[in-house]
């Protein structure tokens, strides 16, 4: 299927389709999205009842919608983890507060998961397929793998697919407390430098416009898309990646790229580390956790990356990229894991 349109909102300048040049730079453990102005894309009555997270998914998709030319998609998908924590938050807190009695419903409506589709349907009163996958680190791609299906049965023309998930002070703490996070000041430019336990926490908002048929305007193409749950060890894994190669007749040879979800924890990135000396030595390969942080959906930004570098014919200056600059990127391969759980791989090609 081919991908049409993007819409991304992430720690990096990503919106307005803007080329990532300098890498916003962060000292700390979290990375936080930098929102745009959403009267553009969202009536200011609408916004001040609308949480962050709500706010950011659909002023993704509205960018997505309006790059694509189209004001109605046949079927709305999105994938989240962590749902809508601010208003969850907000909800538990005043049932606390206020002794379980007199609650207003509010926030309790906005903080389930399937929020921020509905409320992109009801924006572009869509009556379509709307639905919302809670899959932790296979929210994302459970999202795009629905949406792969409704068009091979040619149930849908085109799709929108997002993935979203937000960090609040309170999940923050909550999960900097389990250690999943670096301790003391770190630069998200340098967690790759640091071999020590723990990463950076991140967030984000991505959508996708994915289409049956070619068109003169499309960022990629999606070949395929894979996903393995809790592998014994490395050689399952190459195992799994030879196989999900072979099975779309290409071979590592073809691949011009790799993008890893490498994240600066010294016990996660063994896995990307050890791919390295075997499966993907020699390739060129680069990582995008140290731009957007490390949630269960943040394999959405690296498919955003991975579309934008095959329509332009390079990468983003933000990455540092040291491999061939001349050299035309045509297929990219994505490997990503989530706590060494969620396991999943994406190819795309040039259309």
């Amino acid at each position: 299927m081919y991908i049409r349109a993007t819409g991304n909102i992430s720690p990096q300048k990503t919106f307005g389709h803007q080329p990532l040049v300098d890498a916003v730079a962060y000292t700390g453990n979290r990375l936080a999205c930098i929102e745009p102005d959403y009267k553009d894309f969202i009536d200011p009555k609408q916004i001040r009842r609308m949480s962050r997270i709500i706010r950011m998914g659909v002023a993704a998709a509205m960018e997505c919608l309006q790059e694509a030319g189209v004001k109605v998609p046949d079927a709305i998908i999105t994938g989240t983890a962590y749902g809508c924590l601010e208003d969850t938050n907000s909800f538990l807190s005043k049932m606390v507060e206020f002794n379980e009695e007199l609650l207003t419903p509010t926030s309790f409506i906005q903080s389930t998961h399937n929020t921020i589709g509905a409320q992109i349907g009801l924006m572009l009163q869509c009556n379509n397929y709307n639905n919302a996958f809670v899959h932790r680190g296979f929210s994302f791609e459970s999202a795009l793998l629905d949406g792969i299906m409704l068009l091979k049965e040619n149930d849908a023309a085109n799709v929108l697919v997002g993935a979203i998930d937000e960090i609040t002070n309170t999940s923050h703490t909550i999960l900097n407390r389990l250690g999943l996070y670096k301790q003391g000041p770190v630069s998200n430019l340098d967690i790759y430098k640091t071999k020590t336990k723990g990463t950076i926490a991140g967030e984000g908002a991505a959508f996708f416009l994915v289409a049956n048929e070619p068109s003169a305007t499309d960022y990629a193409k999606l070949d395929g898309l894979h996903t393995f749950y809790k592998p014994e060890g490395i050689d399952e894994i190459e195992k799994q990646i030879a196989s999900f190669l072979e099975k779309h007749l290409v071979s590592i040879a073809d691949i011009d790229l790799i993008i890893t979800g490498k994240n600066g924890d010294a016990g996660e990135d063994k896995i990307y580390e050890q791919l390295g000396q075997t499966v993907f030595n020699a390739k060129e390969v680069i990582n995008y956790k140290h731009l957007c942080g490390e949630y269960p959906t943040a394999a959405a930004f690296a498919m955003w990356l991975a579309a934008v570098a095959i329509k332009s014919g390079e990468l983003p200056a933000a990455l540092n990229y040291t491999g061939s600059a001349d050299k035309k990127i045509n297929r990219i391969l994505i490997y990503n894991h989530y706590q060494g759980i969620h396991h999943s791989l994406s190819l795309l090609s040039a259309c």
